[in-house]
């Protein structure tokens, strides 16, 4: 554990130098990351962001949408939280819940749902030409893990805030969100911003995989390459045949 934490520190002082360079050179900078419910979502963010300037840090956790909301254009309540200039925003989930949450659960209709795959490639290719930075996580855990966890939010005081309703069915729809992950990864694993799978039933593993891979994809002045040397062998690119062997 002591050698897991000296590696973080020395990614925390690599963060602190990217975020140095989103400011100076004005970048729109921004990170999703998806996965399995208890997938740590939560804790991986924490990490990312625990050292920067909250003012130019932004996490984006967005509730259940308003009437109002309902009646928008999907992404429109999505990009009024986009990163300006010389910011770095992060996303607790984000337009692909219609791909994941809201397929399983019945949240949004089948037009609606098909709809979103003709329109998000050209929407985040829109982005990229804007000028935004997209890199796209997503956080794959066992079955027997994500019990576990789930059961201790249950048991931990500090942790019953992490209960929802979708969670006490999250194993219940276990194929259910395999095969929404499956069919979301496969059509939206675009070549301007493609997806990278996590293997997650390690959280401390997983904070680390996660910022190295973060920095090893973003260009910045004075990168230490040693400090980011063999810390992303859990993650692998969301081909076809990486999906076959290694999901969940």
């Amino acid at each position: 554990m002591k050698e897991k934490k000296k590696i973080l520190h020395h990614l925390y002082i690599e963060l602190v130098k990217l975020q140095r360079e989103v400011i100076s050179s004005n970048l729109k900078l921004f990170v999703i990351i998806e996965g399995r419910d208890a997938a740590g979502k939560d804790g991986t963010i924490k990490r990312i962001v625990k050292h920067l300037s909250p003012r130019e840090t932004i996490v984006v956790a967005l509730g259940k949408p308003s009437d109002r909301q309902d009646s928008e254009w999907y992404f429109q309540r999505y990009t009024a939280h986009l990163p300006a200039a010389g910011e770095f925003v992060v996303f607790n989930r984000s337009w692909y819940n219609r791909a994941g949450v809201e397929k399983v659960m019945k949240f949004c209709t089948q037009k609606e749902y098909h709809s979103f795959f003709k329109e998000v490639e050209l929407f985040e290719e829109t982005l990229v030409n804007a000028g935004f930075i997209i890199l796209k996580y997503y956080l794959d855990i066992s079955k027997k893990e994500q019990e576990e966890r789930l059961e201790d939010r249950h048991k931990d005081p500090l942790k019953q805030w992490k209960i929802s309703p979708i969670d006490q069915v999250a194993t219940k729809h276990w194929k259910d969100y395999s095969d929404a992950r499956d069919e979301m990864l496969l059509n939206t694993n675009f070549a301007h911003s493609p997806w990278y799978i996590v293997k997650a039933d390690d959280k401390h593993d997983t904070r680390i995989n996660v910022i190295s891979h973060l920095l090893q994809n973003c260009e910045y002045q004075h990168k230490d390459e040693k400090a980011l040397l063999h810390h992303t062998d859990l993650i692998y690119p969301a081909t076809t045949e990486n999906m076959v062997e290694r999901l969940f």
